[in-house]
């Protein structure tokens, strides 16, 4: 086994450097030292921790294809959480010196104080952290996530914020729930107003770029609406007046919500314009588009010219279709940002 210096440079300039063994992942080798890269999944299929490798020879472990394609890894795109090194390897990072948290875990505790079937096979779920040493407040960027323990066990599952941070601690989460999903059963089977759960985090890097003042596009796919839901009201507490065109989608229309909660945002927010779109509609259905999101950005982008900066949240064919649009539309590469999620 042999040890390896691991350099990785953020979107920001800041450099950072630590020792990975070669059966080790770069992600894993981080925390071994306490430093905490953005990622989630940690099996390769979301693509929270995606790099760029400047330098060195590596070996990628298994990962979904459909969150980084062959021609991305001939790029030099990595899923750190699936990278080992053979050589000494330099990274740079999509995100900048502020996403990365040092130090142990934080681990804090929250009692559910309100579960809720918002759509089918959506639920919010809103959490109430207990007063420890550290108060109530609760921090965390608009697009960031959570980590969320089964009481009992070891098992995790990151799921991002929708509301914003606030000091008497409360959380709120939109969760799809998966088929034999773990997270989902016990939603569905155990979890009940006053139990308490284990909260990890905040963690992840995704967010509005604070350096950039372009019109904005923000394509959520189902629950990938929390991270926006997120953004668009800490813009709403500040006042903040961009050019935000949002398009929510989702299969049918009875999985749509949160319907009311955009139309509040829009009255606060004028530049906000909100478009749902319903891929397969009930023939009555006329509250918004008939398509997919990615077909709807087709149409935007059609009508306007260009020089939007395009955010996408939720299932990797939707980002990958979405991409694909965008960039045949004259979208730079560079001005996109994506957080899948499977």
């Amino acid at each position: 086994m042999s040890e390896h210096q691991i350099k990785v440079t953020t979107r920001d300039g800041h450099e950072l450097s630590f020792g990975c063994s070669d059966d080790c992942d770069v992600v894993s080798a981080a925390e071994q030292v306490e430093i905490k890269l953005p990622s989630l999944c940690r099996d390769g299929g979301c693509g929270a921790c995606v790099g760029h490798c400047d330098s060195g020879q590596y070996v990628l472990g298994q990962f979904n294809n459909t969150v980084l394609s062959n021609e991305a890894v001939a790029k030099g795109e990595v899923l750190l959480c699936r990278t080992y090194p053979k050589q000494d390897l330099h990274i740079s990072a999509p995100y900048d010196y502020a996403h990365i948290r040092f130090g142990k875990q934080n681990m804090r505790q929250a009692t559910i104080i309100h579960l809720e079937k918002i759509a089918e096979r959506t639920v919010r779920l809103k959490l109430q952290l207990i007063e420890d040493e550290a108060g109530l407040a609760v921090e965390f960027e608009p697009g960031q996530c959570m980590e969320l323990e089964i009481p009992g066990t070891d098992i995790r599952r990151a799921y991002s914020l929708a509301n914003t941070g606030n000091w008497h601690g409360e959380l709120e989460f939109l969760i799809r729930l998966q088929p034999e999903g773990k997270f989902s059963d016990y939603l569905n089977q155990q979890a009940q107003p006053g139990q308490i759960l284990n909260v990890y985090g905040p963690n992840g890097a995704f967010g509005l770029q604070a350096d950039s003042f372009s019109p904005a596009i923000f394509i959520a796919g189902g629950t990938g609406l929390a991270p926006f839901l997120s953004i668009l009201r800490r813009m709403a507490e500040w006042g903040e007046d961009r050019a935000i065109h949002l398009l929510f989608g989702v299969n049918q229309e009875n999985e749509l919500f949160c319907t009311e909660e955009l139309e509040k945002l829009q009255q606060q927010l004028p530049s906000l314009t909100v478009t749902l779109c319903v891929w397969k509609p009930a023939e009555a259905w006329s509250n918004g588009f008939r398509g997919t999101p990615a077909d709807a950005l087709q149409q935007s982008l059609s009508d306007k010219p260009d020089g939007y900066d395009l955010y996408l949240c939720g299932p990797p064919l939707m980002i990958s279709a979405a991409r694909q649009v965008a960039i045949s539309q004259g979208i730079d590469e560079q001005k996109i940002y994506s957080e899948k999620f499977g």
